[in-house]
């Protein structure tokens, strides 16, 4: 990024590399202050004429934009009563002007990215940095304030003044590709990232609506993006290396990846990866969708630019889907689930599997059943929580995650489940209908490792079944999970009942053909092996503010591991 720093009217990316101010004076002197108090008073032109007003003045805002600075200025040397400037004659309106501008630069989402030249980026340093001008914009606000109060404060609170999060950078030189894909040569990748958890983020969009789909042309014939304007998290997405480059409007996406998938290292980034995404494409198509370069061996994701795509789904799943080609493509088979590793106390141990589409119940029923056996139960290690993959294995059944996060609605939980993780997770929108929280689940070697599966239900929201059913007949339990019948609950653009094959939008509905080959290897593997196939029933579609019926499914699995 070539600016020292980037405005939208929700928010702000400082470049450290180009600027960072190392005392209250430079800070109040700077361009990009100037830049913010210039945004501020736009804003206060459509929102608060009294403030408005009180700073313009009869000046253009350019002209207002340097008085309010040197008056700035002027606040953090003398006291009130030495200060000769016309604003100090309404020192309440003053204050006012400063405690608005504070809360609209915290309005924002801010970020701060440097590629750390004079030292070593993979240090911590970074973090070191973020974290002085973070105490340099606060002791600073507090002393605009102080003086214009004419008294110190008495209470304090040590809230993030400076950004949300940071991130270290470097320019990746290893590029291995041929030309077809120039245009991301040289783009900058994410090394290390900081957040200031908890941290919540507001987005224009709350849900999906494009559906994923399968291209007959290559997205980068469409890409034509400034490399200075796009960054690339190289994500560890299971056994993949997924290569997400995302436009700069999106960095609460990329950045929220963190909490979601690990950061491939400078070392494993240096080689091919199995995928790319390239998010916040400007091609005017107003779609998802996903190809497969028999040249390159490489599966590209393209998601176009839009304000509908700050919905972090579009991200989430956008990875996955590739995640989910590239592996039926090896003949592992994708599952929409949650997946946990259920120890007793007494040492017997479970690998159980939910299976269903956005809704479903998977992870409020897993949740339930952490309540419900709190006493019975040593341990539960959480495989994935959305997305994970089954495989065959000397003649057994296998499974293995995609993400070290959860990406869950916050409706959906047990009230105190959210708090119980809020210093590490990530917010959006909790206070809209479809909130949703990012909070770290397993350690990138447990997902990647092969865990048994001894139980595989389909979560059934809309039925009125109690509890677990088991489904004896092979052929009706595949029509069963291949149907992936759900009752919509507004999370994408679908209401009412839908049906989705495999339950799972994210690949196998593109890719049937390919699936549905792996689907029969694998309930036969299964069956062979007697592993319990069949419904747990949520109820979560039907009747969302009963939690009944996933406290009787959750007795179901427990009952089951118990006696099994």
């Amino acid at each position: 990024m070539k600016e020292k720093i980037y405005l939208t009217d929700n928010m702000v990316i400082l470049n450290f590399d180009l600027a960072y101010p190392e005392s209250r004076s430079d800070l109040l002197k700077s361009k990009e202050f100037k830049a913010f108090v210039a945004h501020y008073l736009e804003y206060l032109r459509e929102r608060d004429h009294r403030l408005y007003d009180w700073a313009v003045r009869d000046m253009s805002e350019k002209n207002a934009v340097q008085a309010l600075c040197k008056f700035a200025r002027e606040l953090i040397v003398f006291d009130a009563d030495e200060v000769d400037m016309p604003y100090i004659e309404d020192r309440e309106t003053a204050l006012a002007f400063v405690e608005g501008i504070y809360d609209f630069w915290k309005s924002h989402a801010r970020y701060s990215i440097t590629t750390d030249r004079r030292r070593d980026v993979e240090s911590t340093v970074f973090v070191a940095s973020d974290s002085q001008h973070n105490q340099l914009l606060l002791s600073t606000f507090r002393r605009l304030e102080q003086t214009l109060m004419g008294r110190a404060n008495k209470v304090y609170r040590q809230q993030p003044a400076g950004t949300n999060a940071s991130l270290a950078l470097y320019r990746n030189d290893a590029f291995m590709f041929d030309s077809t894909y120039d245009a991301l040569r040289k783009m900058m990748f994410i090394d290390s990232v900081m957040l200031r958890t908890p941290m919540i983020l507001y987005t224009k969009s709350n849900k999906r609506e494009w559906p994923y789909e399968k291209l007959d042309t290559n997205p980068m014939e469409n890409f034509a993006g400034n490399r200075e304007e796009f960054f690339c998290f190289p994500a560890k997405v299971g056994d993949l290396t997924i290569f997400i480059y995302f436009h700069r409007d999106f960095m609460a996406s990329g950045v929220a990846c963190a909490n979601l998938f690990e950061l491939a290292t400078k070392k494993e980034a240096s080689k091919k990866p199995d995928c790319i995404l390239i998010f916040g494409n400007q091609d005017g198509k107003d779609q998802c969708g996903f190809y497969y370069d028999e040249d390159n061996a490489l599966w590209v994701g393209s998601v176009s630019y839009s304000e509908k795509i700050t919905y972090f789904g579009y991200m989430k799943k956008s990875v996955l889907t590739l995640h989910n080609v590239a592996m039926m493509q090896r003949g592992w088979l994708p599952i929409h689930g949650a997946f946990v590793n259920i120890t007793l106390k007494n040492g017997k141990k479970k690998g159980i599997c939910l299976m269903g589409d956005s809704g479903a119940g998977k992870s409020e029923t897993i949740e339930a059943l952490k309540s419900l056996g709190d006493d019975k139960i040593a341990n539960i290690e959480v495989v994935f929580d959305d997305m994970g993959t089954f495989h065959i294995h000397d003649g057994q059944v296998y499974a293995q995650g995609s993400e070290i996060g959860a990406f869950v609605r916050l409706d959906d939980l047990d009230p105190a489940t959210p708090y119980r993780d809020m210093n590490r997770s990530v917010f959006f929108n909790p206070d809209k209908a479809n909130a949703r929280v990012i909070t770290p689940a397993a350690p990138y070697a447990v997902i990647t490792e092969s865990h048994p599966v001894d139980l595989f239900a389909y979560a059934n929201n809309y039925g009125d079944g109690i509890g677990l059913r088991k489904v004896e007949d092979l052929e009706e339990a595949k029509s069963i999970f291949i149907e992936g019948k759900r009752m919509a609950k507004g999370t994408t653009q679908e209401t009412g009942i839908s049906t989705t094959y495999f339950a799972n939008p994210f690949g196998p509905m593109q890719e049937q053909e390919m699936c549905r080959g792996i689907i029969d290897r694998v309930f036969d593997c299964l069956q062979k092996n007697d592993v319990f196939i069949g419904e747990v029933f949520t109820h979560l579609g039907c009747a969302p503010e009963d939690r009944g019926g996933i406290v009787k499914g959750a007795e179901g699995l427990l009952q089951f591991i118990e006696e099994n």
